[in-house]
């Protein structure tokens, strides 16, 4: 059970350091409108999964940030380095996070039936 409360812990602090280095000190545009959703750690704290949404729809615009974040993930892990008090920095991997596309799709087919009925 502590072992899972620390994982907690260490993704709220992973996400809101990785939020505030992809801000200030990543200066690649193709991570700036790359926005953390969530962390999830792993029970071991050996694995960091950072999930992230853009607000871009187009497919090139999520290649190019996940290219972006792959390519700063050497400077993240070093400043989470510093900024962690955690014996071992964990593996950091970046995926597309894809529920708020997902929950924008369900509103519009929302929008449409109504608009259907109110015909």
């Amino acid at each position: 059970m502590a072992n899972a409360q620390r994982a907690g812990r260490l993704a709220q602090e992973i996400q809101k350091d990785v939020s505030d280095l992809l801000l200030k000190r990543v200066n690649d545009p193709r991570v700036q409108d790359v926005t953390v959703t969530s962390v999830d750690v792993s029970g071991d704290l050996q694995i960091a999964t950072i999930y992230y949404s853009i607000l871009s729809d187009f497919a090139s615009d999520r290649k190019k940030a996940q290219a972006g974040l792959e390519a700063a993930s050497g400077l993240i892990r070093r400043e989470l380095g510093s900024r962690l008090t955690v014996y071992k920095i964990p593996e950091i991997h970046f995926v597309l996070d894809n529920s708020i596309q997902y929950g924008d799709h369900i509103e519009s087919l929302i929008r449409e039936l109504h608009q259907k009925e109110g015909k």
